[in-house]
């Protein structure tokens, strides 16, 4: 073969993969979810009035979810420290939502005493179901699940949070 067979086969090769390349880049594929996670993102709660709260709405950016209910001590005393994680970040387009594991009347007793600057959804007992399938087996509260852009769980966390969490969770996106 001569030398310029070899610089067109060369260019040639080079150009396939440069057009492989962007396509792959145009095309690669999204994060798989798992069923779980699907769920979570297909599910819908009531607020305290009764409006219902989609999950997919919240989908895009990064969003803290904590499990909670007014008639658990370390829930009510991390719910301060959430509050001000989401008046810190939000701005940088970070989302918190309350999923009380209770019902509307003393969630919406609680709120009137401590008002949260983040959306809170009623799940009710059938939030400890969704808690366990999201990585939470014992149900217990609180629970905090940290969902990335894409809608996977990037980090969770079964009791307390720490502002020093809050602030590593920050910095995940």
């Amino acid at each position: 073969m001569n030398r310029r067979t070899l610089l067109m086969g060369g260019v040639g090769a080079a150009a396939a993969a440069a057009g492989a390349g962007v396509a792959w880049w145009r095309l690669r594929p999204g994060p798989v979810l798992g069923e779980a996670e699907s769920q979570f993102w297909a599910s819908a709660f009531p607020d305290v009035l009764g409006a219902p709260v989609s999950m997919a709405g919240f989908r895009g950016r990064p969003l803290l979810v904590n499990f909670w209910a007014t008639w658990c001590p370390p829930c009510v005393e991390e719910l301060p420290l959430i509050n001000t994680f989401y008046r810190e970040h939000s701005d940088r387009g970070w989302q918190v939502l309350g999923l009380a594991v209770d019902q509307a009347a003393p969630v919406s007793r609680f709120l009137a005493r401590l008002p949260l600057d983040f959306p809170v959804a009623l799940a009710g007992f059938a939030g400890s179901d969704m808690a366990r399938s999201l990585g939470n087996p014992s149900g217990a509260l609180p629970f905090s699940v940290v969902f990335d852009v894409d809608g996977a769980v990037l980090h969770r966390k079964l009791g307390k949070v720490s502002a020093e969490e809050l602030a590593q969770w920050a910095l995940l996106v």
